[in-house]
């Protein structure tokens, strides 16, 4: 083979330089590593804080506040009231690159705390019209300790970033109060993914059902499209002892109920995917001798593919009406267009999973099958390529608790991994 001078001094060139940035990349590794054990307390101390403090959609003033203020204090470019109440950041690699969005969710839920922890929320509030409890039951405050840990993080070392870093801590993730908008739809809307664009994005949400030092993912969809629902079920009251005087809604709203479930369990080809549909709420009546006139009833609808979905929105109109006639009745029903899909960009999930294996541990790192769950993170990855993953958070050999319920308790030891493969996915993402 015939190789010239200029030939072999270029190729001397390209491998110096390619040992020199791998030389470079493990000594970044561990001075990553000794800064996420430093920053281990920080994160359980802000996120006890968050907890204490919980603030529902669109309402997270305080918590936007703090946010926006630890941020600031790191020298980033800071942009607040997206979306209402939403705070983004920009930290600019001193090496030029990709841009690579991280998102945290900040809302809590309207739950009342019912776990024994020195930090328990004791917030109240009144949510659509019912005096309730507010507290982080579904993990967020995590979430944002996370994420303010890796920007705090990258902060000390933008020497070593090569690229641009958009960090988005996103309001109203459980869905913006009624007649409002919010969440990543919003943020998307007002541009959050621009200026400067986004070329991928990565999130992470710790789960009360996987172990602790755990990882999650799966190519494709990882969880199920969401909506909202409403039907209302008008009938003709009378006095409770003579119920052949009146067309009893309640009546109707139960053989509504059974008959919606058949649309899963009889018509819907389950073996392709999954698909629920739950009634969560039923409001009809006064008092217990009186037929009411009215019934009204929401739910929501998961699915993970959009022909069943449409399949499922169509029986559901037809059905509604046709079960509620059949009882002398008369039925609406109104559904809402919802989340879509959370998809993980299969390509972009093949190039990173190394990293996560990097962060966590090849054995600890878990493909799993698609969940019933749903993210609104799935709007910012219709518009760019997204992972999504599962940060184990289940104290080992304890019982899980369940999401959005008094008892969900996580062991904040996870958190420390959360921050771990945060940093090695965009740190790899960036250099690739």
């Amino acid at each position: 083979m015939f190789i010239t001078i200029q030939s072999y001094n270029t190729m001397k060139k390209l491998l110096f330089a390619i040992f020199f940035l791998s030389f470079s990349f493990a000594q970044a590794q561990d001075v990553f590593e000794k800064d996420i054990d430093a920053i281990e307390a920080k994160l359980i101390e802000w996120r006890r804080d968050f907890h204490q403090n919980p603030e529902l959609s669109n309402r997270e003033f305080k918590t936007a506040e703090k946010i926006a203020k630890h941020l600031r204090a790191l020298g980033l470019e800071v942009q607040t009231n997206v979306a209402h109440t939403g705070v983004v950041a920009i930290l600019k690699g001193d090496l030029p690159g990709k841009v690579l969005a991280l998102r945290a969710d900040i809302d809590a839920l309207p739950v009342t705390e019912r776990t024994d922890v020195p930090f328990k929320s004791t917030v109240t509030t009144t949510f659509d019209g019912v005096d309730t409890g507010v507290m982080h039951a579904c993990g967020h405050d995590t979430h944002i300790s996370i994420l303010m840990g890796v920007a705090e993080i990258f902060s000390k070392h933008k020497d070593k970033i090569r690229g641009t870093i958009k960090f988005i801590f996103q309001p109203a993730e459980e869905g913006a109060p009624k007649g409002e908008e919010g969440g990543a739809e919003m943020m998307v809307k007002e541009g959050v993914l621009k200026n400067p664009d986004v070329d991928a994005i990565f999130g992470l949400h710790i789960s009360a059902g996987y172990d602790v030092g755990t990882i999650s993912y799966k190519p494709g969809g990882i969880m199920a499209a969401s909506q909202s629902f409403e039907i209302k079920v008008k009938g003709k009251q009378s006095h409770g002892s003579r119920p052949w005087s009146s067309v009893d809604p309640i009546m109707a709203s139960v053989k509504i109920i059974d008959g919606l479930q058949t649309i899963i369990s009889r018509e819907s080809e389950l073996t392709k995917e999954g698909a629920v549909i739950t009634i969560g709420k039923i409001t009809s009546g006064v008092r217990s001798n009186i037929i009411p006139e009215e019934a009204i009833m929401i739910g929501t609808i998961r699915t993970l593919d959009y022909d069943m979905q449409a399949f499922i929105n169509k029986r559901m109109k037809e059905m509604v009406p046709a079960i509620a006639k059949a009882y002398r009745a008369e039925a609406t029903i109104d559904i809402e267009k919802g989340y879509p899909i959370t998809y993980n960009d299969p390509s972009l999930t093949a190039q990173m999973l190394p990293s996560l294996q990097k962060a966590a541990g090849t054995k600890n790192v878990i493909e799993i099958k698609a969940i019933t769950g749903a993210e609104d993170f799935s709007f910012f990855q219709k518009e760019v390529p997204g992972l999504y993953f599962f940060l184990g958070g289940k104290p080992v050999g304890k019982e899980a608790t369940s999401h959005h319920t008094p008892d969900f308790y996580i062991d904040e030891s996870g958190m420390k991994l959360g921050v771990k493969a945060f940093i090695q996915l965009s740190i790899d993402y960036l250099n690739n």
